[in-house]
């Protein structure tokens, strides 16, 4: 089984844990459950039956992200050529992060399933998330 889907507009990394300086109570931030449940949303629009996968799993995550208005034309050169990514925030780890704690229970069971990970950023003319979650 393959799930394949985008998450489309601004892209988000997962954010650290805050804490509540009255309570003394940890919280995620509400931007960050805010983002995880439209990755959440995109894929149960596509997959509504969904079941999680069992065994070991490979995903595929690849975040497109819109090319700058002041770019060079030398840049958009490199660009095109596939020479020139993203280097901005937010850092690759965080984009991971929040696309599996949102897949667990949903594309599978628990991320500990998850033995081959591929991940890249591009440039593109419209910013999403390509994420392609398979069993192998």
């Amino acid at each position: 089984m393959i799930y394949e889907f985008e998450v489309i507009g601004d892209i988000k990394g997962k954010a650290r844990p805050r804490v509540n300086t009255y309570t003394g109570r940890a919280y995620t931030p509400s931007d960050t459950k805010d983002y995880e449940n439209l990755i959440k949303q995109y894929f149960k629009i596509k997959y509504p039956k969904y079941e999680p996968l069992k065994g070991r799993i490979a995903v595929e995550i690849i975040s497109y992200f819109k090319i700058p208005k002041n770019t060079t034309n030398k840049d958009k050169k490199a660009i095109s050529e596939g020479i020139l990514s993203p280097t901005k925030k937010p850092d690759i780890d965080n984009i991971v992060k929040i696309i599996l704690d949102a897949m667990n229970k949903m594309a599978f069971n628990d991320d500990n399933q998850i033995t081959k990970l591929y991940v890249e950023k591009k440039y593109n003319e419209e910013e999403k998330i390509y994420v392609k979650i398979e069993e192998y």
